[in-house]
């Protein structure tokens, strides 16, 4: 296994970007294609195909997803909170849009560096870098605000209040993960934890629901389920496993905030979801707080 760094470096950079762009635009197309599959179901149906491509890729390669090594509790509970985010996050882009959900979605550092330094001592933040973080949350609760009184969308607060979930969600997650023997298990088993479960568990929640199960999908729908399965539940998640097993999860999280800006650029040119200026000074803040934390990293 790679040794453990304490900076983002040129790769990490890279592979973040790339994710982080495609999360973006990920937003915009599960929302389109939400009137035709139900969004729990939708969720279930995306998990259990990367699962299915999951046990394909550690066959071909050798990879040993069922050895006793002590991390069966913690990845059941990460998968748990994993199902759960993605539950939020899919019935949140109903009544949100997607520009908007995702701003929201991206609190998820705030939870980290709350809870993970209090458990693992070397991801502590300096002063500089909780200064970024508050900037970041400041901005997601003047943008919270606006929900409340949006014209024409009277559910708006309610996808927002659920996008906040799904990031207190995911930033749970993570501090399971940072905090656990998690830490020592290959990206893949980390992934099948939370796609296996969410697989399960996500079905079950749709019922629960009471949505609609339809088979009868269009060419469209079909393209979508095909791209958020293979990038977006298997690829895409593959890589971030790797990174957060490797890099410091506080400083990852947080550069993850770029991604609500490709949300919002993706949502406006397809959707032509509103660019309200709260929306724009809130992603403004939320970029000086990443300049912030990984400037302040960079430094011995």
């Amino acid at each position: 296994m790679s040794q453990r760094k304490d900076h983002l470096d040129s790769r990490a950079v890279s592979l973040l970007l790339a994710c982080f762009v495609f999360w973006g635009f990920q937003q915009v197309l599960v929302k389109v294609t939400i009137p035709e599959i139900a969004p729990v179901f939708q969720a279930g149906i995306r998990f259990a195909g990367a699962t299915v491509l999951l046990l394909l890729w550690c066959r071909s390669r050798g990879i040993s997803l069922w050895d006793r090594d002590g991390s069966l509790a913690a990845g059941l509970l990460a998968g748990a909170l994993f199902a759960t985010e993605f539950a939020c996050l899919f019935v949140g882009l109903q009544y949100s849009t997607a520009s908007r959900l995702t701003v929201f979605l991206y609190t998820s550092p705030l939870w980290v560096a709350l809870l993970l330094p209090w458990i693992v001592r070397t991801e502590r933040l300096n002063r500089t870098q909780w200064v970024g973080l508050t900037l970041a949350f400041a901005a997601i609760v003047f943008t919270l605000r606006e929900g409340f009184s949006a014209p024409g969308q009277p559910m708006q607060w309610l996808g927002d209040l659920l996008g906040l979930l799904a990031g207190m969600f995911w930033g749970l997650t993570t501090v399971v993960i940072r905090s656990s023997k998690l830490t020592r298990v290959s990206p893949e088993k980390l992934l099948f934890y939370q796609v296996a479960i969410s697989a399960v568990a996500l079905p079950a929640m749709s019922l629960g629901l009471g949505e609609p199960w339809n088979w009868h999908w269009s060419t469209f729908a079909s393209g979508s389920i095909l791209l958020q399965v293979s990038v977006g539940a298997f690829v895409s998640y593959l890589v971030w496993m790797w990174i957060l097993g490797n890099y410091p999860a506080t400083k990852v999280s947080v550069f993850a905030f770029l991604t609500p800006v490709f949300a919002l650029m993706f949502g406006a040119l397809w959707l032509g979801e509103p660019v309200t200026p709260a929306l724009l000074s809130a992603l403004t803040l939320v970029a000086v707080g990443i300049v912030l934390v990984n400037r302040s990293a960079r430094k011995p």
